[in-house]
């Protein structure tokens, strides 16, 4: 399973913000920030300081997918 975090980077749009403010408002350092956007593992606390910030649940910015049905997706030029 992977992370992907396609759902905070488009709340992130709609609310008109950027990375910046999730490192200045939440705390949170640009290594996570990082790790977020390559869809690495962040801890749990990183994610609860998101939501806090976002008003939102964890399942607002986070959705895990499965390896298989990605490539399976990327190999038949879905997205």
């Amino acid at each position: 399973m992977n992370a992907n975090y396609n759902k905070l980077w488009k709340l992130l749009i709609d609310n008109n913000m950027k990375k910046q403010d999730l490192n200045h408002s939440c705390g949170i350092s640009w290594s996570s920030i990082s790790k977020l956007s390559k869809g690495e593992k962040v801890s749990m606390d990183v994610l609860m300081r998101i939501c806090k910030f976002l008003n939102c649940s964890v399942g607002d910015i986070l959705e895990f997918t499965d390896e298989n049905q990605t490539v399976n997706n990327l190999e038949k030029g879905e997205r």
